[in-house]
């Protein structure tokens, strides 16, 4: 097998199709459905990722590390995935605040007598 961590990152764009036909050799699967169904994901999951219409989330990512053995690293470099960081904005750290005032539970049984 080929090492995966020193591909050459301008050479190989993301493709999840590389990845999932990887593990489907690795594995000695049939096809998506049987990899689905060792991920224990519904085959369209599968689909829509392979048709960019989805990402790969983080627990399908280490439910794909679980069964074959590949480390974080290499399955991401699989998909063309060589972000050595990943950027958190300031919007993604504070909580939501909601637009109504939340009611204490008190105040809701005083309204209900």
């Amino acid at each position: 097998m080929i090492n995966l961590l020193n591909l050459q990152s301008d050479k190989i764009k993301y493709d999840p199709n590389r990845l999932f036909d990887t593990l489907i050799k690795r594995l000695h699967l049939k096809n998506d459905a049987a990899l689905a169904k060792m991920l224990d994901v519904a085959p369209p999951v599968i689909s829509k990722i392979r048709h960019l219409r989805l990402p790969i989330g983080p627990s399908l990512m280490i439910t794909m590390h679980e069964i074959s053995d590949l480390s974080i690293k290499e399955l991401r470099a699989l998909m063309g995935d060589r972000r050595e960081t990943f950027k958190i904005t300031d919007a993604q750290l504070k909580p939501r605040l909601s637009k109504s005032p939340r009611k204490s539970k008190e105040s809701t049984v005083s309204q209900q007598y």
